[in-house]
């Protein structure tokens, strides 16, 4: 009996067999005429969990046929860095993949800063957390950051049938696959989750043919749940219901789901990250005190750590689903970048522009630009848009105490946008 899991066991070795990420594997891709050509430059790979950022990893290694060295981010240090880093200095083309590299604090990144200037290394780092938040500014200005797509049902499903006619295990079983909504709702968009699962399944159906269907992935995840979200990845779900929690206003569901994390060993800065996050998109200007305490909740939480940051965690969590909201600033700039794709690069109107020379200035630059203090109240009725989107609206804002007060601030100076 092969006890490799089959995510591991059908784990692909070229890019031809890879199932998604088109936008980085097809033949007129940078990444596939890289590989393809030898000249892998130091890399990001950043996406949701089992969307292929160490299967890519382990592709290059593959494909490029160099020394390749792998180290995780949880149970590695400088010390172990540093000792790649000197085996590199004696090897040529020399990969160093990194897993879960978000997880590295500083000190360790900065270990890695002059090997992979210097070309000693080529890093392939692989994280679920936004590279610019977590990895250093100069480490990440020598990278290359690829974003991997989460896949979808399409390619999930591929991924089903592709085991089914190359595992040697699953060969030897007739399979019917006749559902499959409960396996990737399950996996929730996660391909080594939906792989390692459908083996649980199989497992678990003893007849022949083993015919799959909702009934039975459910019943038999069901039994094997505990053993089957030992991997931490059930995060996702738990971040969703955390947020929809605050979002809805219930405190006491939003700490339960805050205890949930932090008793699952959650990183503080993925929580506290998030809150800041959301004290904008649903909260917003209805208390725009709930950012001052989110941003702020977030630098205490990232240097007092576990277990006293659960405190400070806990005040800000109530706070914020305690307080009224409102996603007008959120839908504001969703509909802002939403015309500026329609629309295109229009031109400032003259007045608006900068004229810091004599030629601008020539050319009406600035030109019947009226200074808002030079008037009563501190304004003036001018446009400030294109000319293609006079008196356009985008800001609405929502229904409450604080942003009432902006719209009646707003229609008595903007009587043609803002009713009251």
């Amino acid at each position: 009996m092969n006890t490799t899991p089959l995510a591991e066991r059908m784990r692909p070795s070229h890019l031809e067999d890879l199932i998604g990420q088109e936008h980085l594997t097809s033949p007129t891709a940078y990444m596939y005429k890289a590989i393809k050509s030898g000249n892998v430059p130091s890399m990001i790979l950043w996406g949701p969990p089992g969307v292929g950022k160490t299967t890519i990893a382990n592709i290059i290694a593959n494909e490029i046929k160099v020394p390749f060295y792998t180290l995780s981010a949880i149970s590695s240090g400088v010390k172990d860095i540093r000792e790649v880093i000197e085996k590199a200095k004696f090897q040529r083309g020399v990969v160093l993949f990194i897993d879960e590299i978000h997880r590295f604090n500083k000190s360790q990144q900065d270990a890695l800063l002059g090997a992979v200037e210097k070309g000693i290394i080529r890093l392939i780092g692989a994280t679920t957390e936004n590279p610019s938040f977590e990895v250093n500014a100069a480490l990440l200005s020598r990278c290359q950051v690829f974003t991997l797509n989460s896949l979808g049902k399409h390619e999930l499903e591929a991924m089903l049938h592709q085991v089914m006619e190359k595992d040697v295990a699953l060969k030897t079983k007739t399979i019917s696959l006749k559902e499959t909504e409960a396996l990737l709702r399950l996996s929730g968009g996660d391909g080594r989750k939906l792989l390692n699962l459908f083996e649980m399944v199989v497992e678990g159906i003893d007849e022949s043919p083993c015919e799959i269907t909702d009934e039975k992935v459910t019943k038999i995840a069901q039994q094997k749940i505990a053993l089957y979200d030992k991997s931490g990845e059930q995060h996702y779900d738990i971040i969703s219901a955390f947020i929809k929690s605050i979002r809805g206003s219930d405190p006491n569901a939003a700490v339960y789901w805050l205890a949930r994390m932090i008793e699952g060993g959650e990183d503080v800065k993925f929580i506290a990250r998030r809150l800041v996050i959301l004290a904008s998109e649903d909260i917003g200007n209805a208390n725009p005190n709930a950012l001052l305490l989110a941003t702020n909740c977030f630098d205490a939480v990232r240097v007092i750590g576990y277990p006293e940051a659960r405190i400070i965690l806990s005040q800000c969590v109530t706070y914020l689903a305690s307080s009224p909201k409102s996603n007008a600033a959120y839908m504001a700039i969703n509909r802002a970048q939403g015309l500026v794709k329609e629309t295109g690069d229009l031109p400032v109107p003259l007045h608006l522009r900068n004229a810091p020379t004599k030629l601008m200035q020539d050319l009406n630059y600035g030109k019947g630009y009226k200074y808002a203090h030079d008037f009563d109240h501190n304004f003036v009725e001018q446009e400030y848009m294109p000319d293609p989107l006079r008196n356009t609206t985008l800001y609405d804002p929502g229904q409450n105490a604080r942003e009432n007060e902006l719209r009646k601030h707003l229609s008595q100076r903007w009587k043609g946008k803002y009713g009251y």
